[in-house]
């Protein structure tokens, strides 16, 4: 397996010598447009498209693209980790988060044991725990049911989980399959903590603490905050508190919990959402079937994933086009459009996803590189992105490519017609009308009303968000990140950049300070 650096492959060389060579406003304002629309579609997993006809490509740069992918031997690499090797290169780790969904190659033994088994074994001990609070066999102090379900984590403990959670409520409410209401702390900052339990009945809530290595320090707090909270109020935490951590962690097997799922070292933070980190508080909201049903959909895009035809694996084609615009077009950032309201916090967990993984100077070995790598992440949902920062992107200096995400139909099956359309209608208008004034502009007299189009994009869409579709579009996302990280020879498994700050705060909180980091903790009275 050659692990080499981006600007020393022989077809990137030839993608440099294709910067700006397809006109995109040209392409969708010409008589073929309407075949490129139909042509430049790719099936997902779980009944989505990936659509790139607005992007800045042709079949002259995907021809290459497809060389660069070989040249990398970017699939090659994806079936080395899924079958078990040591990708992880910063931490020395296996990187097993698709053996949460699926056995995509050879079974994977680690520590002794076979980690899908392992996987499917902690889904199972949750999907039994969740059926006896559902069912009333796991009560309070009062034999009274639960109702409400607090996680407490932080970065991709919380982001991923509460994303998912908030994009799947409407549905599971609509569908008669919403069973406990969730609510999520993440912020050391105790107004966080207390927002939430005066918003909740303790007596009635079961809280998740979620920390793999059981120090993480933001969470530890919380969970003190909340522990006071529940003796003040006459309550036995042990009898309210579960937890998700490894076997390894002081947390593991541990009498203060009510229950302990597990994790291990293999699955990062941020691409957590599939195992327990994101089982237990879904399997608890929505009944563990909603939640098999969101490992089904992740699984059949990890399975296109694992395809070598480029044009038949949306997550690489995806990320191949998105390496073009950063690395050759030289693009700063990408910005993530959900038109789904369910999907508010979708963009907040992708800029985790990928600006945690892919936010690297170095290379696999240690060695600075010369080229860029990860993009700026950032989004909002229409349309109440396009009456915020849309300015920007239709006019701004910088040219920011685009990744929209739509629906046919809404979750919840309730609109109202108005002027002759419904409101889903006239939300799947705006997403047609961005792309083509993105891309197309529109020329006027006036400067100041000119739009020089050429702003390239993408869109994923579907016929209704559910928990498969909600899973193939996790997948899509987590599969394009680490073929780029392939791409960039980058280690888009650790996180060296976060772990800075955990151990300056110990320090200031130690006073073991000097210079400008003492006047700082000076100035803070700390």
């Amino acid at each position: 397996m050659n692990w080499e650096n981006l600007d020393s492959l022989e077809s990137f060389k030839k993608l440099q010598s294709l910067k700006g060579a397809v006109d995109i406003a040209k392409e969708l304002s010409s008589d073929k447009a309407a075949q490129r629309v139909k042509d430049c579609t790719v099936p997902m997993g779980a009944g989505l498209t990936y659509n790139y006809a607005a992007k800045q490509v042709d079949e002259k740069i995907l021809k290459v693209l497809e060389e660069l992918s070989d040249e990398a031997m970017l699939v090659q690499k994806f079936q080395a980790l899924y079958n078990g090797a040591v990708v992880n290169t910063g931490e020395k780790r296996l990187v097993l988060h698709h053996l949460t969904r699926g056995q995509l190659g050879n079974p994977v033994t680690a520590d002794g044991t076979d980690k899908r088994e392992f996987y499917k074994n902690e889904q199972k001990k949750i999907a039994d725990f969740a059926e006896k609070v559902h069912s009333g066999k796991i009560t309070n102090e009062k034999g009274e049911k639960f109702t409400t379900v607090v996680q407490i984590g932080i970065g991709g403990s919380d982001l991923g989980p509460r994303a998912m959670y908030l994009a799947l409520e409407n549905w599971a409410k609509a569908n008669s399959r919403f069973k406990m209401e969730a609510k999520f702390i993440s912020n050391v900052d105790p107004d966080d903590a207390s927002s939430v339990l005066a918003g909740c009945d303790c007596a009635h809530s079961l809280f998740i603490l979620v920390s793999k290595s059981g120090t993480t320090l933001e969470t530890l707090t919380n969970e003190a905050f909340v522990k006071d909270a529940l003796k003040k109020a006459g309550l036995n935490p042990a009898r309210h508190m579960l937890a998700v951590t490894s076997k390894t962690s002081p947390l593991a097997d541990n009498p203060e919990y009510l229950a302990s799922f597990y994790m291990d070292d293999y699955i990062g933070g941020r691409y957590s959402s599939t195992s327990a980190v994101g089982g237990a508080v879904l399997s608890l909201a929505f009944g563990a079937e909603v939640f098999a049903d969101f490992l089904e959909g992740a699984a059949e895009e990890d399975t296109l994933s694992a395809n070598k035809d480029l044009l038949k694996n949306p997550a690489l084609l995806d990320a191949l086009i998105g390496l073009y615009e950063r690395s050759v077009q030289e693009y700063p950032a990408t910005a993530v459009l959900p038109y789904s309201q369910a999907l508010s916090r979708f963009p907040a967990h992708l800029q985790q996803l990928d600006m945690e993984s892919n936010g690297k100077s170095v290379n696999r070995f240690g060695q600075k590189i010369g080229y860029v790598t990860g993009p700026v992440i950032f989004g909002e949902p229409g349309t109440n992105g396009q009456h915020s920062f849309y300015q920007l992107l239709h006019q701004g200096t910088d040219i920011v490519p685009l990744q929209f995400i739509a629906f046919k139909q809404n979750q919840t099956k309730t609109d109202v017609v108005i002027e002759g359309t419904n409101s889903q209608q006239k939300l799947d208008a705006n997403v047609t009308a961005q792309i083509m004034a993105f891309a197309c502009g529109k020329t006027d007299s006036d400067p100041n009303k000119s739009f020089a189009g050429g702003r390239p994009s993408s869109l994923i869409y579907g016929t209704e968000l559910t928990p498969k579709t909600l899973g193939a579009l996790l997948a899509h996302y987590e599969n394009k990140v680490m073929f780029q990280g392939f791409a960039w020879n980058i280690n888009s498994f650790d996180q060296e950049g976060v772990q800075l700050g955990k151990t300056l705060a110990k320090k200031v909180l130690a006073r073991q300070t000097e210079g400008a980091l003492k006047a700082y903790a000076e100035l803070l009275n700390l």
